[in-house]
Formats: structure tokens, C-alpha cells, sequence
């Protein structure tokens, strides 16, 4: 005890036990550690090492509706939803937000969505069975119109827009 009073878990949380007083390295999952230490105030702060989430979803699609749409449906389901209009904006998020999954459009204004899931996982340096994100291709067009590019592509599968829902990703997720 000192003058803040008892040392006890600042979030409430299992991960989070062991924050307070007397900082100690604690396992936050899998392949994860949480650490805390005082910083120059004197006060706690958690640093988390980046750990790739299967509950964070990129949408990539040029349609601001349907984006707004899917974020909604998805955040609502439990997952971290991030967003890009563009191929090449969905190769930046990409970077930075490390996804366990990218929603991708197959129609995009500055190139096709077989193409964006190539360079996805390219830039991954691995395929998505072995720690890339999962990338599912979706359109509003039936699958049958793409022919043999939807299985000759790196992507899990196809989702007509129409059916999306969390249920349907987490099987995706979970095949993969």
C-alpha cells in the first residue's frame, strides 16, 4: 500500500493482474506479454509486444455505403474492423494493422482484387496458412462469373456481399 492506495489490477482484467505497484512480466494469451513499468510521472503504463489478431478484419472496398455497412455488421460481432477504398491503400493498412483478415473487393478503381490478394500475401513473405492474414474475395457478382480466378488466387474463398455476416468470416477463420 502506498499513497494511492492497495496494489490491485488497474483494468479489471486477467491480463492485466500484476499491473500496479509492483510491475511483472504476465502472460496476456498466446504468444503474448503484457509488461509494465513506471514511467517519468511515476504512473503505469502497459506496453503490449504486437501480436497478429484473427478478430481484426480490413475492408477493402471502394463503396463507402457498403464499408459502413460491414463495419457496423462486423464491430457488432465482436471484431476490429479497419478500412481502405484502394489496392494501394489496402497494402498500407495492411502493414500497419496486421489483420487475421482482409475482406476484399474484387472490384477495385486502381486494380482487381486477385491482384491486391497477391501482393497481400507477398508482402505477408508467407502464405496465409502460415501467419498471413486470411483474405476472402467478395463482390456483388456471383462467384461463377470469376471462373477458375477465385481458386487459382491466394484467397481462402469467395463471399457474395449479400451474405456476409460474422458467422460466415469465423468460418473462414477457422478453416484456415
Amino acid at each position: 500500500m502506498n499513497r494511492r492506495g492497495p496494489a490491485r489490477p488497474t483494468l479489471g482484467v486477467a491480463a492485466a493482474r500484476g499491473i500496479g505497484l509492483f510491475p511483472r512480466y504476465v502472460p496476456g494469451g498466446p504468444g503474448k506479454t503484457l509488461r509494465a513499468g513506471p514511467d517519468v510521472s511515476g504512473f503505469f503504463r502497459c506496453h503490449t509486444e504486437f501480436v497478429q489478431s484473427a478478430a481484426s478484419i480490413l475492408i477493402v472496398d471502394d463503396h463507402d455505403g457498403f464499408r459502413a455497412f460491414a463495419r457496423g455488421m462486423l464491430e457488432a460481432a465482436g471484431f476490429t474492423v479497419a478500412e481502405a477504398a484502394t489496392g494501394a491503400e489496402a497494402a498500407e493498412a495492411a502493414r500497419s494493422v496486421r489483420p487475421g483478415l482482409v475482406l476484399l473487393d474484387i472490384q477495385l478503381p486502381d486494380s482487381d482484387g486477385f491482384e491486391v490478394a497477391r501482393r497481400l500475401v507477398a508482402q505477408a513473405g508467407e502464405p496465409a496458412q502460415a501467419g498471413g492474414p486470411v483474405i476472402v474475395l467478395t463482390s456483388t457478382r456471383d462467384a461463377s462469373d470469376y471462373g477458375s480466378r477465385i481458386s487459382s488466387s491466394p484467397a481462402a474463398g469467395f463471399l457474395p456481399k449479400d451474405e456476409l455476416s460474422g458467422a460466415a468470416l469465423l468460418r473462414f477463420l477457422a478453416a484456415s
